[in-house]
């Protein structure tokens, strides 16, 4: 049984709201990959975008790696996920309407505003990487939860 999504159906998912799970290489060899959940965005035929402290051990990582994987899932049975890797294309300051864009995708009016407020030092502190998806794993368990239901 063919659990793969459709490349419209993988990008339709992936550009919805999930807390994605970013990983990374670790360049210490005793460790395994870091991995971290995160806000992003993306538009179907876009870029994977993520801001994070330009100072952090994440960022450090990404720009010693050149690429990161991110994967997000539904946790709602029928299960999905999309998990999505590539080269980062791009590192960026933060642009102030995207960071706003990025708070509301994830926050209702309200919180998102007093997020906002509370954390204007993102402005300058964080840097913005985007990825370009390279790589697809997916699955929608949908037709595999039908044959036992």
């Amino acid at each position: 049984m063919d659990l793969a999504m459709s490349r419209e159906e993988r990008e339709k998912f992936l550009a919805e709201t999930h807390v994605g799970v970013i990983a990374v290489p670790d360049d210490r060899t005793d460790l395994a990959p870091l991995q971290l959940p995160i806000w992003y965005d993306y538009r179907p035929g876009g870029e994977i975008v993520l801001l994070t402290e330009r100072v952090s051990r994440k960022a450090e990582l990404i720009r010693l790696a050149g690429r990161f994987s991110c994967c997000v899932q539904d946790e709602r049975p029928p299960y999905r996920y999309v998990s999505v890797e590539g080269p980062v294309v791009a590192e960026e300051d933060v642009d102030p309407d995207e960071w706003e864009a990025l708070a509301h995708r994830y926050l209702d009016a309200d919180e998102a505003a007093s997020y906002l407020a509370a954390n204007r030092h993102q402005l300058r502190d964080n840097a913005t990487f985007r990825m370009r998806p390279e790589h697809w794993r997916t699955a929608d368990f949908e037709a595999f939860a039908a044959t036992f239901g």
